[in-house]
């Protein structure tokens, strides 16, 4: 089952409660999590509780939200290699925080050495990464890419900075269309990354020949749009950006959320 860029967004198309709140109200929701994650201390085992009660959270909004457990399994799966190659590391390093380390006993070539310290560290980071990562596939799902930057935007975050995430978004779709178009040309001419048979220093000179060529009609395709909007008349604050009124239903959701941390804080 491949995820596309379109399965991504047809999510954010559903009818359920998660999908009809604010943006606004969703986007702050994530930063918190995201924020109180990270701000947990490494030394505490409480945390672990702690961070699991966010997890199940998470998952219960998920489930309200109808998403499809194969479909958010697989968009964390391809996140875990870049979060779990940092965690893999843990073990061995004697992190300055910690006043002592107690030594594993076992023995491990190249002068290795496992710590219990650093097993619960990685352990915790882990679950820190699997809750950030959770929150990040929730808003991504359950929130339209124009809605979210639109949300970004109503919060504050600064006009050039939205600008080029709209662009981005706008044009997206099409060069996920050209890389698609690429990958197909390369299929019919046999191209295939993990052939064996094939030098590995010659498959790597066509994969950056496809990213050059993608950074090409990028930046042509930035020109000419840049150029059209000069010609129609663009300036910085021509945007319009209607106003929207949180309803009962946001507010509900948000102190649920902000009640949920602090409650998570002072008793687990």
């Amino acid at each position: 089952m491949d995820i596309t860029l379109t399965d991504i967004e047809r999510q954010a198309y559903k009818q359920t409660p998660i999908h009809d709140l604010d943006g606004r109200v969703k986007l702050i929701m994530v930063i918190a999590i995201i924020v109180y994650s990270v701000w947990l201390s490494p030394l505490e085992y409480t945390n672990l509780y702690k961070l699991g009660a966010l997890e199940l959270y998470l998952i219960i909004l998920m489930a309200i939200a109808r998403l499809n457990p194969i479909y958010v399994l697989l968009r964390l799966l391809v996140a875990l290699p870049f979060g779990t190659s940092i965690v893999a590391l843990q073990p061995f390093v004697r992190h300055s925080f910690l006043d002592k380390a107690t030594y594993y006993p076992i023995d491990l070539p190249f002068g290795l050495a496992v710590t219990y310290e650093g097993l619960f560290f990685g352990g915790l980071l882990f679950a820190k990464f699997l809750v950030c990562v959770s929150a990040i596939i929730l808003l991504s799902s359950t929130t339209r890419m124009n809605e979210m930057v639109a949300a970004a935007r109503r919060l504050g975050i600064p006009a050039e900075f939205t600008l080029l995430l709209t662009m981005m978004v706008r044009y997206l779709f099409l060069f996920w269309v050209f890389l698609k178009r690429i990958r197909t040309a390369q299929k019919v001419r046999l191209f295939y990354i993990w052939n064996k048979k094939v030098p590995r220093k010659w498959i790597l000179r066509q994969v950056a020949y496809t990213i050059s060529s993608l950074f090409i009609r990028s930046y042509e395709q930035g020109e000419r749009t840049y150029i059209s909007m000069l010609c129609r008349g663009y300036k910085e604050d021509g945007v319009y950006l209607h106003k929207e009124k949180l309803r009962f239903q946001d507010f509900t959701f948000l102190t649920i959320t902000a009640g949920l941390l602090i409650v998570i804080q002072l008793y687990v």
